[in-house]
């Protein structure tokens, strides 16, 4: 059976960080979402206009179709993944077993690390519109983004173990 982790949150909350270093950590196929925007995405999030749910089908689509290449194991996905539109396109796409690691991080230490990046395509005023679209999945492992990335990781580290060995509802 194939189990897709995926890492979401809203911009800055520290997905790809945390999924690259559980993919490292855990010898887990690691797939970072941004890599999969069509490039009209790109240019309208970089323009300062938050996408719409159609904008983003190419994108779930193309991520999907990734994730099946693997047939059996675990995959770490990082992906805002803000919208039930989202996730359940996500979960008939890949076709697998599928939990959702929420980082949950406060508005303050959303600035101040987008702030912080340098050449990335979400500025600090697309916060905003991220904030109001993120609607978590009822069924979903909350952790604290606020903390260091080891804490958040070991924090991942611990809810998964749980999760894995008991599946939740998706």
């Amino acid at each position: 059976m194939k189990h897709l982790i995926v890492i979401m949150g809203v911009a800055a909350s520290g997905k790809s960080t945390i999924a690259s270093k559980l993919s490292e950590a855990e010898g887990w196929k690691y797939l970072e979402g941004d890599e999969f925007h069509p490039e009209a995405n790109v240019e309208k999030m970089t323009g300062g206009t938050p996408l719409t749910n159609k904008d983003r089908e190419a994108w779930i689509d193309a991520m999907a179709e990734a994730v099946r290449e693997y047939e059996t194991g675990t995959v770490i996905l990082s992906c805002s993944a803000l919208n039930d539109f989202v996730r359940t396109r996500l979960i008939e796409g890949c076709a697998c077993s599928v939990h959702w690691v929420y980082l949950q991080v406060s508005r303050k230490e959303l600035t101040r690390r987008m702030q912080a990046r340098e050449n990335h395509f979400m500025k600090e005023t697309m916060l905003d519109s991220q904030l109001a679209a993120m609607k978590p999945p009822e069924y979903c492992l909350r952790i604290n983004g606020d903390q260091s990335v080891e804490t958040v990781l070991d924090d991942v580290k611990r809810a998964l173990r749980g999760a894995l060995s008991n599946p939740l509802p998706q």
